[in-house]
């Protein structure tokens, strides 16, 4: 296929629009089932580009969930436990293969963002996930490869039209890549930097411990900032993406955003939550917003009379100022990676809050010093890694 026609670009009136390799050879991409737009194919390549590092750097089955061209979730393939199959609605019996459990943990980071994402997937998309996926609310996906039962599955989502797109593994983008803004072409070099162990080698804070596990929390953290527009901060934890504060133009603002979303991650393993009494038959998205709403300060929405019984069995309890903060201050071990310096300690003290004990950023600052001093307060790991990784 030498070029696909869309249905016009990022919006309507965006016509005629289409996609082509530019050298004139085949797209390294074949459309299984519906007809992908043009955010869509954004979506895609960025995600894939995503998954197949963090495949490649940890060796595991990897997957993320894309919304406007920023991962709204990121995840490798570790088992699920029996609290992470409750808070991502997961049959407590049914069994995942590592690939599933990957995505199941990359869409389950915010569900809310989620909502309506791209998924992409390091390998070859099974049955397992594409029963778990054509449950959600979701745009399309791009794989190396779909199992017949899964293709099947996917191919009568959305009444035949959700979008299935293959890539092929092994297509290596040119050198050198362009794009056209107010009719100016720009021109860089593909960032091919690799993001491995290495970059964590100088750690500047008088705790050095970084045991293994971070470490691999930190390569996830830093190759979703890599396909993160910028500015934009990511916390991980256990393999996982639980928040990430994209296109922010202050940094402290990405690190309070992705803060508050590790937060409310959190949050939904709090007893309180984990136990509310859903009304039979709700839907999925009714039910994600409505968890959202009552983590909230808003949380009258869904507790007032006449909208509470649209949601639940009996009228939960408040979730309190108080309970939350008391909740949230348990969480420990977190990972928190920046595409740029911190250029005050603020950003360490906010992290601080939401459990992050390990912290990757690139150093430069003239307030370097300060940032060092604040993670030696608390005890932090901070590893400078002497490498920008901004996107857009």
């Amino acid at each position: 296929m030498k070029e696909f026609e869309l249905k016009y670009g990022c919006n309507p009136n965006q016509k005629p629009a289409k996609i082509y390799m530019k050298d004139g050879s085949d797209l390294p991409i074949q459309v299984l089932c519906g007809r992908p737009g043009f955010i869509n194919f954004l979506d895609a390549f960025n995600s894939w580009q995503l998954v197949k590092e963090l495949k490649e750097a940890t060796g595991l089955p990897s997957a993320a969930s894309f919304k406007h061209v920023s991962p709204a979730g990121a995840a490798v393939g570790k088992a699920l436990s029996e609290v992470d199959r409750k808070i991502y609605f997961v049959d407590p019996d049914l069994e995942l293969s590592p690939i599933a459990c990957a995505y199941i943990r990359a869409r389950g980071a915010d569900r809310l963002c989620s909502y309506g994402d791209w998924a992409a997937l390091s390998d070859v998309c099974d049955a397992a996930t594409a029963k778990y996926l054509k449950a959600e609310v979701s745009d399309g996906i791009i794989a190396p490869g779909y199992t017949e039962e899964a293709l099947a599955i996917l191919s009568t989502k959305k009444g035949g039209k959700y979008n299935v797109v293959q890539i092929d593994p092994n297509y290596v983008p040119a050198a050198q890549e362009c794009k056209d803004v107010f009719g100016v072409t720009f021109e860089q070099g593909h960032n091919n930097f690799k993001i491995d162990e290495s970059l964590l080698e100088n750690i500047v804070s008088k705790n050095k411990d970084l045991p293994q596990q971070a470490k691999i929390d930190l390569i996830v953290s830093l190759i979703t900032l890599k396909y993160t527009q910028s500015n934009s901060v990511c916390y991980v934890k256990d393999g996982q993406a639980i928040g990430v504060g994209a296109g922010q133009q202050s940094r402290i603002h990405c690190t309070r955003l992705a803060g508050s979303k590790a937060d409310n991650w959190y949050l939904r393993q709090c007893p309180k939550v984990l136990n509310l009494p859903f009304v039979d038959g709700i839907r999925r998205a009714d039910r994600d917003n409505a968890i959202d709403v009552y983590m909230s300060d808003e949380y009258d929405d869904v507790l007032r009379e006449g909208e509470w019984q649209k949601y639940f069995k009996v009228r939960p309890e408040v979730l309190t100022a108080e309970e939350k903060k008391a909740w949230i201050a348990t969480q420990s071990g977190v990972t928190c990676g920046s595409d740029a310096f911190f250029p005050f300690g603020d950003n360490v003290e906010r992290a601080r809050k939401s459990g992050v004990a390990y912290i990757a950023e690139p150093g430069g600052s003239i307030r370097d010093d300060n940032v060092i001093e604040t993670a030696d307060k608390y005890g932090i790991v901070l590893a400078f890694t002497g490498m920008r990784l901004f996107h857009h």
